[in-house]
């Protein structure tokens, strides 16, 4: 039903005056709740109406939006203010603008052609008619000025021109307040980006860096939740920074363990990591529906009270990627207008991570390469007591040649031998021979810290993990990436530690003790013990399945007893090295002194003999070497070791047989305790019984 005005009569005085009014408020108000309370008053001072609603367009015509919806009278509906654009085709505003005219409708009609209108709701309040006035600037139509009513209203030629006028100023009060908007969201945008420069600028630090940034945001953007996640190559994910606003407004770190003890929590996560790298938010109904189809969700909003989330991806490269996720306890928290906003501080935010990654990656090779310098300074301060093997008997060859074959491979070698052997030589000759040589050897003995330490020491641990973890640790493994790492007396590790170990050696992988980060490794592992880890699994101290990934290569070592021939070359090295070191003059060595040495059955091996030789350059002063006794000390300890001759030799077995009962003999038959056999002969006690068991050796000799 149109209004068919036949004559355009002047305004009256009191029309003029609202005008001017209008026009006034217009020209001086910047405050948008204000200007249209004073437009709405005016305007039912003249017109009776219960709904005042404005649309505005674009200015190709095909978006609409919902710039203000008003109630005025008793009502029941929801008030709105601005919401985001949408299309025009398909809605009453496409039926609305077929009339150019200031026009009143029958709200039924619009219901007719369109059923699924909101109009429904004002129907159902008894509101029945709506008078459209296009509203115009600069002969442009820039929208619609609604008024609705329950009543059929009476409007004259006055009223309609009146209302055309009044629809005009209208127009210029909503460009005018899109334009203020539109400016200072700029600035709004303008200040956070300014800020976030600053903070990326000045700040280096992770947590403090994103504090910074959450603070910053968070002056426009009101939240109770900032987060980054991020999923590395491979599918692995974690939480790069959470940060969660306390009463004082300000943002603190979050417990990065607190879903530890959260079944699943892995799974839920993965399930929801595709929302996140999708702009959107989730508010009050669409939460709700959130909450109901991923566990995730609906666990943070029974902790927390989360009822609104927006997301805003960083980027998404390949299986990478990262999502910046803020939430709130409050319902219908953010808008399309936050959204669009956090998404244009998503080029800073990003290069703020990238900066950081940087920052973080050259600090963590700089304290790698200074880790690698400690450990090889001290390589260089204790290294071992010789370069390189020393000898060329042909009971050595063979693990010479061994080393040989395995050292250009990744494979694990299992180094045996009794102490003072030179495993530790051998794992450097190994690593000094690969293509890892240039990266770090580390070592690590696992009969020298306590059970509880040695944890630590191989995998590291995060700040706060246990009692006196005030800063994280990187650990052996992580340290030796790249590299080798060299586990001495590996018998001794405890049995909830190889089965981690075993991980490692399975999958390359490994965790932080208190972190949930899956950390990858590329390291060689070589492994030593003066045990028979054959003994050690039948007796149950050491992993079976451990002891075969270890046992890929074994390289054995030979005892000092059984070369011989390497004695005097190697009392030569020595005693070369010993002088140079003391600043000693150069001493002969007697030929009884040699033969002495040679038939003396060197229980410690070439350490022993380092630490003759050692003691005989420090007390002698004549022209030969004096070995305080050793001789005769050498003569009364064990019979003579004749040299090899092509006469028949006992087996392996025969000799260990030999020796074991040799050593009960001396200790009286005692295997254990302090004066026990397994003292003497450098093996643990159980370990040694086991060996009498399978040797069939029985004590006959004293009472243990």
């Amino acid at each position: 039903m149109a209004i068919q005005p036949v004559a355009s009569p002047a305004l009256s005085n009191q029309d003029e005056s609202l005008l001017l009014y209008l026009n006034e408020a217009i020209a001086t108000t910047r405050d948008k709740d204000s200007l249209f309370k004073i437009v709405t008053e005016k305007l039912r001072l003249i017109f009776p109406f219960d709904t005042i609603v404005i649309v505005t367009l674009d200015p190709e015509g095909r978006y609409k939006r919902l710039f203000l919806r008003d109630y005025l009278t008793s009502a029941n509906l929801p008030h709105k203010g601005v919401t985001t654009p949408s299309l025009v085709a398909g809605t009453a505003t496409e039926y609305f603008l077929r009339n150019p005219e200031v026009h009143t409708i029958k709200i039924q009609e619009v219901l007719d052609q369109y059923p699924d209108s909101p109009f429904c709701l004002m129907v159902e309040q008894g509101i029945h008619y709506i008078t459209i006035a296009p509203m115009r600037t600069g002969g442009t139509q820039v929208g619609l000025l609604c008024l609705a009513s329950r009543k059929h209203p009476s409007f004259g030629d006055a009223d309609v021109r009146l209302l055309e006028k009044i629809s005009s100023l209208v127009a210029v009060a909503v460009s005018n307040t899109i334009a203020f908007e539109e400016i200072a969201r700029r600035e709004r945008e303008k200040t956070i980006q300014l800020a976030v420069n600053n903070a990326l600028l000045t700040i280096k630090e992770r947590e403090q860096l994103f504090q910074r940034v959450a603070t910053e945001i968070n002056r426009v953007v009101p939240y109770d939740y900032f987060g980054v996640r991020i999923r590395r190559q491979g599918g692995n994910r974690e939480a790069l920074v959470e940060l969660r606003k306390e009463a004082d407004g300000t943002f603190e770190p979050l417990d990065p363990n607190r879903w530890n003890d959260v079944p699943n929590y892995n799974e839920m996560e993965a399930e929801a990591f595709e929302l996140f790298v999708q702009p959107a938010l989730y508010s009050d109904e669409k939460f709700a529906a959130l909450a109901k189809d991923y566990r995730l969700f609906d666990k943070i909003r029974q902790q927390y009270g989360t009822c609104s989330i927006m997301t805003a991806p960083l980027w998404v490269q390949d299986d990478r990627a990262a999502a910046l996720i803020l939430s709130s306890r409050q319902n219908s928290s953010f808008t399309e207008e936050d959204l669009e906003l956090i998404m244009g501080l998503v080029p800073q935010i990003t290069l703020a991570l990238q900066n950081l990654f940087a920052f973080e990656q050259i600090e963590s090779l700089r304290a790698q390469l200074e880790r690698e310098r400690t450990y090889l300074m001290d390589e260089i301060n204790t290294t071992a007591n010789f370069g390189e093997f020393i000898g060329n008997s042909p009971a050595l060859q063979p693990a010479l040649t061994r080393i040989q074959q395995v050292a250009p491979t990744d494979t694990t070698v299992l180094v045996t031998g009794e102490t003072g052997t030179g495993k530790e030589l051998a794992a450097r000759a190994l690593h000094n021979l690969s293509p890892r040589r240039d990266r770090a050897l580390i070592k690590l003995n696992c009969a020298a810290l306590p059970a509880q330490l040695i944890e630590s020491e191989l995998f590291g641990h995060e700040k706060g993990a246990f009692t006196g973890a005030v800063d994280r640790r990187i650990g052996k493994f992580e340290l030796a990436d790249g590299g080798t790492i060299f586990l001495d007396e590996i018998g001794e590790l405890p049995l909830d530690l190889q089965a981690k170990l075993l991980r490692v050696l399975q999958e390359k992988e490994f965790e932080r003790i208190g972190g949930r980060r899956v950390i990858k490794t590329d390291t060689r592992i070589i492994a030593a013990t003066n045990r028979i880890l054959e003994d050690e699994v039948a007796a149950g101290h050491f992993r079976a399945d451990l002891y075969y990934r270890l046992n890929v290569f074994p390289i054995k070592l030979p005892a000092l007893r059984e070369r011989p021939e390497d004695i005097e070359p190697l009392i030569r090295f020595f005693l070369e090295r010993l002088t140079k070191k003391m600043a000693k003059p150069v001493r002969g060595l007697r030929e009884r002194d040699l033969r002495a040495m040679q038939q003396y059955s060197w229980p410690g091996n070439i350490r022993e003999l380092e630490h003759v030789l050692e003691q005989a350059v420090i007390v002698s002063t004549g022209p030969f070497l004096e070995f305080a006794g050793f001789s005769a000390a050498a003569a009364q300890a064990s019979p003579p070791i004749p040299l090899p001759d092509h006469g028949a030799i006992k087996t392996l077995r025969d000799q260990e047989r030999d020796h074991i009962l040799a050593a009960l003999k001396r200790t009286g038959g005692r295997v254990s305790g302090p004066n026990g056999a397994a003292v003497l002969l450098d093996i643990n006690a159980k370990t040694l019984e086991a060996r009498m068991k399978k040797l069939g050796i029985r004590r006959t000799v004293g009472v243990e």
